[in-house]
């Protein structure tokens, strides 16, 4: 058992000081006996007086509640866990152009959003050491997750990550620099950013050269990933009649600014054209990021306030009532 304010243990000082005090200034009986004799007779009848049981009730459940002060809490687990100290933010486009359907997954088209997070998922899953947050981003980007441990939270975030998350645009430079900004710990041995785009910067207010120099100097080595296939992609479209169809269209991403961007920040630029692409992408940058250390996690503790705040209370109702009855005129 631990106190989370064991300062007020000192109050318990109070107990004796009051018992010193009842001693010395306490009521005299109310009773008034004809001899000493009888009193003597009386009074060896008595295990213990009156006066004396409330002194203890109230000596007891003042104890009780100096102990309910202090918050006692049991410590129902404590773990030591293996960490990596490298702290990853995964930033991940959105936008409407992730739609394109020029991967596959299972053997079955499927686009580019649904693919790049069936990767991720098992990127994340491959690294239970790491702190890894998730930034996605189309017309701005929203954090999805903060950098965290707990890793079952962070996979269901990403799989509650659709399309029209934010108002479309590409915002790969504000992405970069919100990306940046969650990685400011110190005491992490290594801080990366891994952007995922199938785009060309066209939204937000900070270009992508101005967020890799920002990240430089931070530290921030950034890795990039162009995603989707060259010239023309399968994108479903909705015509006027309501109907979706499947239309093909021009592909355009801005390669060289993400090479640029990697370059500046002593990452590395990749291009994934396919699904197998893709994971041996993230495979490879799951081999050059490897720093172990050791890291302690502590679980929550359990209050026990309560065990003593309700008996005192109760001991003080319980002394208060007999104090003002018959109880109080007995010696």
């Amino acid at each position: 058992m631990i106190f989370a304010d064991p300062i007020f243990l000192l109050g318990l000082a109070l107990v004796p000081w009051l018992a010193l005090w009842r001693g010395r200034h306490g009521k005299a009986p109310a009773l008034v006996f004809s001899t000493a004799e009888r009193a003597r007779r009386i009074s060896r009848r008595r295990l213990a007086s009156p006066g004396a049981i409330l002194l203890s009730l109230r000596l007891v459940g003042v104890a009780c509640l100096v102990v309910a002060l202090a918050r006692p809490q049991q410590v129902e687990a404590t773990s030591e866990i293996e960490a990596s100290g490298i702290d990853i933010v995964l930033a991940v486009d959105v936008s409407r152009s992730m739609e394109a359907l020029d991967f596959t997954l299972a053997g079955e088209p499927a686009d580019r959003l649904e693919v790049a997070k069936s990767v991720i998922d098992r990127f994340v899953e491959s690294r239970p050491n790491d702190r890894i947050g998730l930034v996605a981003f189309a017309g701005r980007p929203y954090l999805v997750s903060p950098l965290t441990l707990d890793h079952d939270w962070l996979r269901q975030n990403l799989e509650r990550t659709t399309i029209g998350l934010v108002e479309d645009g590409t915002a790969i430079g504000t992405a970069l620099a919100s990306s940046t900004s969650r990685l400011r710990d110190p005491e992490a041995k290594s801080r990366i950013v891994v952007l995922l785009t199938d785009g060309v910067n066209n939204a937000g207010k900070v270009d992508p050269e101005t967020a890799a120099e920002a990240a430089r100097a931070l530290g921030v080595r950034v890795y990039t990933i162009a995603a989707g296939t060259n010239g023309e992609a399968p994108v479903p479209v909705t015509d006027a009649f309501g109907q979706r169809r499947i239309v093909r269209a021009k592909v355009e991403v801005d390669e060289a600014t993400l090479e640029r961007v990697a370059a500046m920040t002593g990452g590395k630029s990749y291009r994934a054209t396919d699904t197998d692409s893709l994971e041996r992408i993230y495979e490879e940058i799951d081999r050059l990021e490897k720093r172990p250390i050791v890291a302690t996690k502590y679980e929550r503790h359990e209050d026990l306030f309560a065990w003593a705040l309700v008996p005192g209370l109760a001991l003080l109702l319980v002394e208060g009532v007999l104090a003002n009855t018959r109880l109080r005129r007995l010696p």
